[in-house]
């Protein structure tokens, strides 16, 4: 396999080390890339939350504000990993949990990139479908379609539209939101009211583990940016472009959901067009259009990042060479099992856009506990990368630590979770359905992996990281060959 970082236009490296030759891009290209991701309509969803349980306007967005200000840390840490190791996030777990034992959560991430892209494809076909008239369905396919050339091409054409979208983004969704603002809503409706603690802290657990699942794939469009950019503003710009672009459209959502009432259709397209319309007859289209076409990018980041997680799932268990035609496959697999889940997902949107998010919530808040103590505590960045890719390297192939830390974690979360009529905890009954696992098992996860880390060798492992540093910029070669 040949060095180069692609061939016929499409790229070629996938969970490979990115020698330095090839790094590039600006810093500043983080902030309209995550801007952009967060700025679609399947993020609206996730204001709703609250205001359809009952809880108040100011209240939902205090929860959206404050949800969004503490899971955006997460991922922006994350972030930052990208330029110090040269590698996409999810591979990053096997000095934590093992060469084997990183498949679980991989499982977990490879579900959540599928299961996104789901509702990401129906939210885009429903967009269309209800500006040109056309069938649903057939929009849900031109969508997979075209985020499947954008994530096959990759990487620099990911950043690329994402720029050209957070510009016409911030144009013509900052002209509805100060038109959403100008229109008549019943009295009371931005009074303070009352707190309730059940959809107040469903609210801040939704939009919490909406922007702490962007964490197992940040870096992944960090990597090819150059070792020496400062961990801080890595960290800033994905921070600021993430938060911003979220907690946007979710107050949006909010405010929308309120402004409808009992005629909302749980989706916000159809509000999203009337809304549109008050600035001119057809400026909804322009708007359903343009959320369409966010919703095709981020789909393109999911089929990309699912790529990356099925390779490194399959290299686990069976040695592979991280080629060109392995990532093809993985990116067509990828979009063809969310094709068909988004053409046979049911109706009932917007429980099953709650649930799924929640789900997240727990399955990667011990995940994300554990891999950043190992990163900026335990080894504080330094990491022998060829190990990382060797079954019987330094690492071992099960993370013994990192694994009990996650499961303890995890069973930390239990009594407290709380997914609507799916499952309800015991604590979060006692609570009142007040959800506080993200609290719970935050630190459990934690503290557990610091503590079971202290007998590490780092320095050992420091040593073997720059013993094989310059051999591994040497090769050009992807650390995952055979």
């Amino acid at each position: 396999m040949s060095s180069e970082p692609r061939v016929g236009g499409l790229e070629v490296r996938s969970i490979d080390y990115v020698p330095l030759a090839e790094r590039h891009g600006k810093v500043w290209h983080l902030g309209p890339l995550w801007f952009m991701s967060n700025a679609q309509i399947a993020t609206l969803a996730v204001g709703l939350i609250s205001v359809t349980e009952g809880g108040s306007v100011f209240w939902s967005v205090a929860a959206i504000v404050l949800g969004t200000l503490a899971g955006t840390l997460f991922m922006a840490f994350h972030s930052a990993q990208g330029p110090q190791l040269g590698l996409p996030q999810m591979i990053q777990s096997r000095p934590q949990f093992g060469y084997i034992g990183a498949l679980l959560v991989w499982l977990f991430a490879y579900i959540q990139y599928a299961g996104f892209n789901v509702f990401n494809t129906i939210l885009a076909g429903d967009a269309m479908g209800s500006t040109t008239g056309g069938s649903v369905k057939l929009w849900v396919v031109v969508a997979t379609v075209a985020a499947l050339v954008v994530a096959l091409i990759g990487y620099d054409l990911i950043h690329k539209a994402e720029q050209w979208l957070t510009y016409l983004m911030i144009i013509v969704f900052g002209i509805f939101t100060i038109t959403l603002f100008t229109l008549h809503y019943a009295p009371g409706t931005f009074d303070i009211g009352t707190l309730r603690a059940g959809p107040f802290l469903g609210q801040f657990g939704v939009v919490a583990g909406y922007q702490i699942s962007w964490a197992i794939y940040v870096s992944d469009y960090s990597r090819y940016m150059r070792p020496d950019v400062p961990v801080r503003t890595t960290f800033g710009w994905t921070y600021l472009g993430s938060a911003i672009g979220g907690a946007w459209m979710m107050i949006t959502g909010t405010i929308l959901a309120s402004w409808a009432g009992s005629s909302f259709d749980g989706t916000g397209i159809a509000e999203l067009s009337q809304v549109g319309d008050h600035v001119f007859a057809g400026f909804g289209s322009i708007v359903l259009i343009l959320a369409a076409l966010g919703l095709v990018s981020v789909t393109a980041l999911n089929m990309y990042g699912g790529s990356l997680t099925l390779i490194s799932a399959i290299d686990s268990v069976k040695k592979v060479r991280p080629t060109l035609g392995a990532r093809v496959t993985t990116v067509a697999l990828t979009a063809a099992l969310s094709l068909l889940g988004a053409l046979a997902a049911s109706a009932n949107f917007l429980s099953n856009f709650n649930n799924f998010l929640l789900l997240i919530l727990y399955l990667f808040i011990p995940w994300t506990a554990v891999n950043l103590v190992d990163y900026y505590i335990v080894r504080r960045g330094h990491y022998a990368i060829a190990e990382i890719f060797n079954p019987a390297g330094i690492y071992g192939r099960w993370g013994w630590r990192g694994i009990l830390a996650y499961l303890a974690g995890f069973a930390a979360m239990i009594p407290f979770f709380d997914v609507g009529t799916l499952y309800e905890g015991a604590a979060a009954k006692a609570l009142g359905n007040a959800d506080i696992s993200f609290f719970v098992g935050l630190p459990v996860a934690a503290v557990l992996y610091y503590l079971l880390t202290r007998s590490i060798d780092v320095a050992a492992e420091m040593r073997a990281a720059e013993a094989g540093a310059a051999e591994l910029e040497r090769s050009g070669e992807p650390a995952g060959g055979a």
